[in-house]
């Protein structure tokens, strides 16, 4: 491993047009007993289950065979190699986090084999190479670039990891290639499935070459102008609306088509948005972000309801039994929010963020790390479960990718300010002005909404600091230094303290979790006269082996709710007993991230509710 290599990318920076410098999560240290445990289930299990796979269904092989290093026909679907590069740069985050030489020696056989498969041209992806060389860069749904960008993610994180250049020199001789062949002047052409955008902004930050983000920034400007030519187009269900290619990205207000495609897409943008300030980009994602948010989004914050286009409809379409909802929306909902909290610093898309990795996101990975949800349903009739691996899994590298690099999500830095978007048990590292300070987090978060943060270190400058107050929670306290605070300065969702801090002080603040009822915009028609339990962040759900009316159950107005910390249920969760005047208002319920981990059976977010009772806030 080597500790002394330096990167824009993974460390703090800030684009021109945002408010809010990223933090990433190689200055924060994760000690915090809910993270922890999904950290290493991720390096220990989910890493090496994930290559087992690509070893045993020819992902890896098919960049040998590519390569001529052994014989055989390409393996799988056209766009495996994605998911070769995911979990290498699943492996690169979690060697930042630990090293692991076992596992990096294992990337590098791997990355060898990657290398070799290029051709002289920079021209990478083993399907074209062994099945059908004569039509590479004829469909534009067949994920050439695709598998490109997820190349250029894996290869910066594992160069930033290890000091290694080998496949970061891949990557950037792909990125040419394909430089070579669109832009002004030069072929048309609309990735079918972005993911390359926001891949080539990153390949800038770590190159400082301008042409990588102006060939992103060009592919974006592509959409909507009758160039889109395969598959996907052809189809009379899909066409142009489902790989977004209907209409110019800056006239869009409602998000439609595929959601994985989309919401990369809406992160690429917001990254040029963030490099450019293009106003028509800026003004487009606000509107995007209120369609998807408001009308498109489950309430464990899942998109996508469809499985025919494995995305949206119309709004307020959100079925629960039939959702779709894949892992990979989720996460690709954290990518997005997070870029919009850089660029604007308003805690709802921190929000956003939070509600995904404890509901959406997580769900989509095993308590023991190695089984996966691809899709993401709030109703299952007991025969919906995780799975060691799909013939396409794009969703179990997804996980092995995002679990690792959690730690992004903690903090964000402007000038003068420190904000804390999420309450994560740990230390982060930081700057501000010529200053460095050291904040540590104790929390038991998100079972218990006490969080003491504490300044370890700190220079002699003084700044604000914004604590983010969820979109949850109705009451909080707060005090510094021993002393409540009745009144506190409000700034875009976050509590506002200024003063020149000095090392050892600390701020207490305390969020109320009553359990709460939520209820859907009564324009979801699937859930009138319906509720759905939450707590602080997490969203609960029952499981039928917990609760022998389960199909009888019903929430009165009577029902009262008694929430428990029970270490040894599904590797220490909060439970939810409910008790009401007769036993179809009892029951218990878990919360849904954990849901299919023990025995099989029928699983429900949205309960039933007697008439009379009344709603409390609406979620969507």
């Amino acid at each position: 491993m080597n500790s002394t290599v330096k990167s824009t990318l993974y460390s703090t920076y800030k684009l021109p047009h945002q408010r809010l410098a990223n933090v990433p999560f190689t200055q924060v240290s994760i000690e915090d007993r809910f993270w922890t445990a999904r950290m290493k289930a991720s390096q220990k299990t989910t890493l090496t289950a994930c290559l087992t796979q690509c070893e045993q269904t020819g992902r890896i092989s098919n960049f040998a065979k590519a390569a001529s290093l052994t014989d055989g026909e390409f393996e799988g679907i056209f766009y495996n190699d994605s998911d070769v590069y995911k979990v290498l740069e699943g492996i690169a985050y979690s060697l930042m986090n630990e090293p692991d030489d076992e596992l990096e020696a294992q990337a590098d056989r791997v990355i060898g084999f990657i290398a070799a498969a290029q051709k002289e041209d920079g021209y990478l992806q083993t399907y074209f190479t062994l099945a059908e060389p004569d039509k590479k860069w004829t469909d534009m749904n067949k994920h050439e670039e695709y598998c490109a960008g997820h190349l250029i993610e894996a290869a910066i994180a594992y160069h930033q990891a290890t000091g290694k250049r080998k496949l970061l020199d891949v990557a950037i001789k792909l990125a040419d290639h394909i430089d070579s062949l669109f832009g002004p002047d030069k072929r048309h052409w609309v990735p079918g499935h972005q993911e390359i955008e926001l891949a080539l902004v990153k390949l800038y930050l770590e190159t400082k070459e301008e042409r990588y983000w102006k060939l992103a920034y060009w592919f974006l400007e592509e959409r909507g102008h009758g160039h889109g030519v395969g598959y996907s187009w052809d189809r009379a269900d899909w066409g142009a609306a489902y790989s977004q290619d209907h209409m110019p990205v800056r006239d869009m207000s409602i998000v439609t088509g595929h959601a994985v495609r989309a919401v990369y897409m809406y992160a690429g943008m917001a990254d040029l948005a963030s490099l450019t300030g293009d106003e028509g980009y800026l003004a487009a994602l606000d509107r995007l972000w209120d369609n998807v948010v408001n009308k498109n989004m489950y309430i464990t914050g899942g998109i996508g309801p469809s499985k025919q286009n494995e995305g949206f409809t119309e709004d307020y379409d959100l079925p629960n039994q039939s959702a779709y909802c894949e892992t990979c929306a989720s996460v690709a909902m954290i990518l997005w929010n997070h870029r919009m909290n850089l660029l604007h610093g308003d805690s709802k898309y921190a929000d956003i963020v939070e509600r995904e990795m404890y509901n959406g996101a997580l769900a989509g990975v095993s308590l023991t790390g190695d089984k996966f949800f691809y899709v993401n349903p709030l109703e299952a009739d007991g025969t919906h479960h995780r799975v060691e691996w799909y013939d396409c899994s794009c969703c179990p590298t997804q996980i092995a990718r995002f679990i690792p690099s959690i730690g992004n999500y903690v903090y964000a830095i402007n000038e003068g300010q420190i904000m804390i978007n999420q309450y994560i048990a740990g230390t982060g590292s930081l700057h501000v002005g010529n200053d460095e300070v050291k904040l540590q987090q104790v929390t038991n978060f998100p079972w218990d909404g006490r969080v003491t943060i504490r300044v370890e270190e700190t220079g002699d400058t003084a700044y604000d600091m914004l604590l983010r107050i969820p979109g949850w929670c109705r009451n909080f306290t707060l005090k510094v230094g021993g002393e409540q605070l009745v009144r506190s300065s409000m700034e875009n969702g976050y509590v506002k303290l200024s003063r020149t801090w000095k090392a050892g002080e600390e701020i207490e603040l305390s969020f109320e979790m009553p359990v709460q009822k939520v209820y859907a915009n009564p324009l979801v028609k699937e859930n009138v006269g319906k509720v759905a339990l939450q707590r602080g962040p997490i969203v609960f759900c029952m499981e039928e082996m917990d609760n022998t009316d389960y199909d009888l159950t019903e929430v009165s107005p009577d029902t009262r709710f008694q929430a428990v910390f029970e270490p040894e249920l599904l590797e220490g969760v909060v439970t939810l007993y409910a008790a009401g005047s007769d036993h179809t208002d009892s029951f218990q319920a878990v919360p849904y991230f954990a849901w299919d981990n023990r025995e099989q059976g029928k699983m429900r977010v949205w309960l039933p509710e007697k008439k009379d009772a009344t709603a409390l806030y609406e979620i969507q």
